[in-house]
């Protein structure tokens, strides 16, 4: 179609107008209010941990015995969550429970202190859930003065989070079993650390003596060894479980490329991905004789996963319950309830269950997959669906950020062998370009002499391209084969830790988090603050000059509103990276500078006019017309 059809360049107009409207509504609308969101939550986390009110807990959800014989439902002391809440079956509506603060609620009973490299906290002994986790190494902000990340909070703190393991029986059956109030005694003393587990043990009083070796490593992982001894004078069939609670809706990141809410692997059912809207539209998901995998609750950094012993069968469940007509919070449960296990009198069983707990390091998951075989651990990560490429950036990226210790350095060298590796399909991308320009005279007077006769029109082009022997797709093929491997690389810099409180060089202290300077302002020369949804820094200014610049090296356009389009690309661009985290904006404006360097090269080596000084000294020209410079001359 001739870049003179009317119809085509009022096409591409209502494009530009509805691409800018979509822009200003999503940066006010969304981006703006996003960020402080973002503030308020970081605050108000803070705050919690000395003086925000608790909110209420989950009331006592009955249990469904594994037979399908009539739930049986365990004592429960009010406002806590339940003990257990079956496989299939959601979570309890909530209740009233006291308000106190998450110190408070720590400190409501004796606990037995966890410290290790990387987490500190505590386990009480009423109970023995671990309910108590803050991660030594991460902060709620750049500010190395901020508090730590608080992962697990006990039922009773403003944001109860926890793991629970246990057993029940059937509804036949009326065996006294340890429940939440159940006071466990400590064998020994000592806190639990990396090199000194401790043992847990209670006795029912009806022959029963249950054992419970709790281990942790260096990292985030918990090792959950539950030992029963049968003195009770019959056999007796007891049925494992595990859960992951969580008391209201996290603040979310909102983006479709990123995962948060309910997840796992559930056997050969593969991953599920549930979201908390969908958690409580459409209730529990559940999974019936499962062997191998893991259930957990993911944020954008952070995770907590129960795991299995992979070779027993086990009932996986994914539930949520919304938030009951007091006005309560919105609730959600991960928990699987192992087959039975029947243990003879005078015998004892025991069995291994793990707990991860912290942040998502890749290759922390990745080697727990492959020492302890957990069924397809790394998809914790969301990879996305170019897994196969991402996976491999994410490896090259962390290997740079070794050899050079700066993570932006590592972005811009993992940019630089990512452009070397298509460096031939950029070139006869390039090189296919600059053909098809020196074409262009003939290929105008082609449409014009056709204008009324499109099918000659097109069999004529058809004939020159023959003739010159171009490929008008050549152009285009390689750029698309580099579209999944840039997506990986910008996928990876999103989803992954390692970024995040990275420091750059200069004012980015957070290569996470979006430039903190704006133009506005003149980058903080001037003495105001400016709204949020103007918060265009430096870098993403930058890399809109360099895309305006590496627009300049192609011709004008023969039709002014396609020119229009190029001309306002750029800042559309500049104002949409502005609130992207700075390291992909640093990443995008830097892989601008190689293409501008590649594009000049073979433009030149082919011989091709290069308009980029005319095309600058035109836009300057045309700048100055607009500001008067030229007033007066005729």
């Amino acid at each position: 179609m001739s870049s003179r059809d009317p119809d085509n360049s009022q096409n591409i107009l209502i494009a530009l107008v509805l691409s800018m409207l979509v822009l200003f509504v999503w940066q006010y609308f969304y981006a703006g209010p996003k960020m402080e969101a973002e503030k308020t939550r970081i605050e108000r986390e803070a705050a919690s941990k000395s003086a925000d009110p608790a909110k209420p807990q989950a009331a006592q959800a009955p249990v469904a015995p594994p037979d399908g014989s009539a739930p049986r439902t365990p004592s429960a002391a009010p406002g806590e969550a339940p003990a257990v809440a079956a496989p299939g079956a959601p979570v309890a509506p909530p209740a009233e429970a006291a308000k106190v603060t998450r110190e408070a609620a720590v400190a409501a009973g004796p606990r037995i202190a966890v410290d290790t490299p990387s987490i500190k906290g505590s386990i009480p002994l009423k109970g023995a859930r671990i309910d108590d986790i803050v991660l030594n190494r991460y902060r709620e902000t750049a500010n190395p003065t901020s508090p730590n990340v608080v992962l697990f909070s006990p039922a009773g703190a403003p944001h109860p989070y926890f793991a629970e393991f246990g057993w029940v029986s059937d509804g036949a059956a009326n065996i006294k079993l340890p429940d939440r109030d159940t006071l466990w005694t400590q064998e020994g003393s000592g806190n639990l650390t990396p090199d000194a587990p401790v043992t847990l043990s209670w006795n029912n009083g009806s022959g029963l003596t249950f054992k419970r070796t709790i281990a942790v490593d260096q990292d985030y992982l918990f090792t959950v060894s539950d030992k029963v001894e049968n003195a009770s004078g019959s056999e007796v069939t007891l049925y494992p479980f595990a859960r992951l609670y969580r008391f209201g809706t996290p603040l979310v990141q909102g983006f479709y490329i990123l995962h948060e809410g309910l997840i796992g692997v559930a056997g050969e059912q593969g991953l599920q991905e549930i979201t908390y809207k969908d958690a409580l539209k459409n209730g529990a998901k559940t999974f019936k004789d499962v062997k191998g995998g893991w259930l957990g609750v993911t944020d954008k950094y952070w995770a907590a996963a129960l795991i299995p012993e992979q070779t027993i069968p086990y009932r996986a469940n994914f539930s949520g319950t919304a938030k009951g007509t007091g006005g309560f919070d919105d609730s959600y449960q991960t928990d699987y309830l192992l087959e039975a296990i029947k243990i003879p009198n005078g015998q004892s069983h025991t069995l291994e269950q793990r707990l991860y707990a912290g942040a998502k390091k890749v290759k922390l998951i990745e080697g727990y997959q492959d020492k302890l075989g957990i069924k397809q651990f790394d998809l914790m990560i969301d990879w996305g669906w170019f897994y196969f490429i991402t996976k491999p950036l994410f490896h090259l990226l962390d290997w740079l950020y070794k050899l050079l210790g700066n993570f932006g350095i590592a972005i811009l060298a993992t940019t630089v062998l990512v452009k070397a590796a298509f460096f031939p399909l950029a070139n006869k991308s390039y090189e296919s370009m600059a053909k098809m320009k020196k074409l262009q005279p003939q290929m105008e007077q082609l449409r014009e002499r056709f204008k009324d006769d499109k099918a000659r029109q097109q069999q004529e082009l058809m004939a020159l391209y023959q003739k010159e022997k171009i490929n008008p797709l050549a152009g285009c093929l390689p750029i698309l084969l580099q579209i999944p491997v840039f997506f990986a690389l910008y996928k990876v810099l999103f989803v992954t830790i390692d970024m995040r409180h990275a420091p750059f060089y200069g004012w980015i202290h957070d290569l996470s988090a979006p430039d903190p300077t704006s133009l506005f302002n003149l980058f903080g020369l001037l003495p105001f603050a400016v709204p949020e949804f103007l918060h265009i820094g430096a870098w993403p200014v930058l890399m809109g000059i360099t895309m305006w610049v590496q627009m300049q090296l192609n011709p004008k356009q023969p039709d002014p509103t396609q020119q229009a389009i190029f001309n306002w690309m750029p800042v559309l661009f500049t104002f949409l990276l502005a609130t992207f985290p700075a390291g992909l904006v640093i990443y995008w404006a830097w892989n601008n500078v190689l293409s501008i360097a590649q594009q000049y090269t073979i433009m030149k080596r082919q011989g091709t006019e290069i308009p980029l000084k005319d095309n600058v000294k035109s836009t300057f020209s045309a700048i100055g017309r607009l500001l008067g410079g030229d007033k007066g001359k005729k």
